[in-house]
Formats: structure tokens, C-alpha cells, sequence
């Protein structure tokens, strides 16, 4: 069963994400064992830098990625490394990726956090602080 909190040296934290990014031109690439590829490529950055994998799913035209990542480390870092290294990987182990693109992925993503109490409850409760 996954924590909903974990630690580093110095933070408890509990900060997970949904990321969504495209192939450029939002080309329907991500077949032919090219979708397999890049999950293994995405449990292994994630795993190299102790972010948790929570779900991940690869259409042909964008990926879905359900991730928990340490606040120091950082949402944008990640998606940095997975990008370049999957990029670079794709593209040399499927050469129709360099044919029908100049560049795998677009430079943007979709980012938003994910869990924890209804922004209200947490509004209350911080509001509430004064009078405990």
C-alpha cells in the first residue's frame, strides 16, 4: 500500500502530480513498442530519482503520469529528465521517431497537483488557527 506521506532528510511531504505531455505536433508516435519503451524508461528515472510511480499511461498521441516527488527535487526536474533521457532513448532504438519528428516532444506540459483536503477545508482550517 503506497503512503500518502513520506521524508527526506528535512521535509515530510506528500506532493503528487498529474502530468500530461505530446509528442510535437501531437503526431500519433507512441506505437509499435515505442509506448512499452518509454514506460520502462519512466519507472527507471523515476526510480533513480526516488519519485513515486503511482499510474502511467501511454496513448499514442500524449502520456499520463500520476507521480509523487520530493519538493526539493522538484515536479519540473523530473519531467526534465524523463523528457531528454526518453527523447533521446526513443529516437535511437525507433528510427521512424526521427523521420516523422524533428524533436520527440513538444517543449510544454500540463501539470497539476493531485490529493489532499478540498482547497475549503484547508482555507477553514488555516482561518480557524487563531481561535484554537
Amino acid at each position: 500500500m503506497y503512503s500518502p506521506y513520506r521524508s527526506n532528510r528535512n521535509v515530510v511531504f506528500s506532493c503528487r502530480y498529474h502530468v500530461v505531455w505530446c509528442p510535437k505536433y501531437r503526431r500519433a508516435v507512441l506505437v509499435d513498442g515505442a509506448d512499452e519503451a518509454l514506460k520502462r524508461i519512466v519507472e527507471r528515472v523515476c526510480m533513480a530519482r526516488e519519485a513515486v510511480l503511482i499510474e502511467l499511461e501511454v496513448m499514442p498521441d500524449h502520456v499520463h503520469l500520476l507521480v509523487d516527488v520530493d519538493p526539493q527535487f522538484g515536479i519540473h526536474r523530473l519531467i526534465k529528465e524523463v523528457k531528454g533521457t526518453s527523447s533521446r532513448e526513443l529516437r535511437a532504438a525507433f528510427p521512424f521517431l526521427k523521420s516523422r519528428l524533428p524533436t520527440l516532444w513538444t517543449n510544454s506540459y500540463f501539470v497539476s497537483t493531485v490529493g489532499g483536503a478540498p482547497l475549503a477545508v484547508i482555507k477553514q482550517y488555516i482561518e480557524n488557527q487563531k481561535h484554537v
